[in-house]
């Protein structure tokens, strides 16, 4: 009951590990053994002309209903969505899961603007963090894929800190990466520029790939090296 002692500097590390307790707890108890990550603006509505939020829901029931994660599915849940859990492209994909009768996660995080957790991820697998540092361990720890949707800072310091992990040998070299919309990004960002200044490898650029259609992503995952048990040939 002594909320001063409990929230003060010195019982910080006890903090940090009951966030990672809970949310593990509840994992393991699901079944999850591997998630598909799934980034992208909290921004993004429903009918924009842009499609991302469509595509972003169309991919998260196709990759729920052929990639192992759905109710029905027997053994460890695999490739199950996991989001940031709010608006946007977070609710997008949570949405395509719930569609395809699989359960998804919401890692969710106190912000000043407060950011409530959408309606369709799953309620026992939806954890709101204080600590950004133990959400991004959580997505890091189950990753099997990633695919990225347009986005602004935030999605771009996910991005770019899962293909930091990559490149320094941090993180499952097998792991995929895909950006979604080859036009966004191409415009967004020049990628080439990194290899002729010299700040990455030529082969750093083959961390990733692009995609256009929510099929098209999925394929490229596959292709990439993730292990999808119901998967079309």
């Amino acid at each position: 009951m002594d909320q001063d002692f409990l929230l003060g500097d010195t019982t910080r590390g006890l903090r940090f590990q009951l966030e990672y307790q809970k949310a593990e707890e509840h994992l393991r108890k699901w079944g999850v053994a591997s998630t598909v990550i799934v980034f992208g603006s909290a921004r993004v509505k429903p009918g924009e002309a842009n499609g991302w939020y469509d595509a972003a829901r169309d991919f998260a029931r196709i990759c729920s209903e052929e990639g192992g994660a759905k109710l029905a599915h027997n053994g460890p849940r695999q490739n199950v969505i996991a989001t940031g859990g709010g608006p946007g492209i977070m609710e997008a994909a949570n949405r395509g899961a719930h569609d395809a009768g699989a359960p998804s996660i919401g890692f969710n995080i106190t912000l000043p603007m407060e950011q409530e957790p959408n309606a369709y991820s799953t309620p026992d697998l939806t954890f709101r963090f204080h600590y950004f540092a133990m959400r991004k361990m959580h997505f890091a720890i189950r990753a099997a894929a990633l695919v990225v949707f347009p986005g602004g800072f935030g999605t771009m310091d996910e991005l770019f800190e899962i293909l930091t992990l990559r490149q320094t040998g941090k993180m499952d070299d097998a792991l995929p990466v895909v950006l979604y919309d080859s036009t966004f990004w191409k415009s967004l960002i020049n990628f080439q520029h990194f290899v002729d200044t010299g700040m990455v490898a030529k082969r750093d650029l083959d961390l990733f790939g692009f995609a256009d259609t929510p099929r098209q992503a999925w394929e490229q995952l596959v292709k990439r090296g993730l292990k999808a048990p119901g998967a079309k040939a």
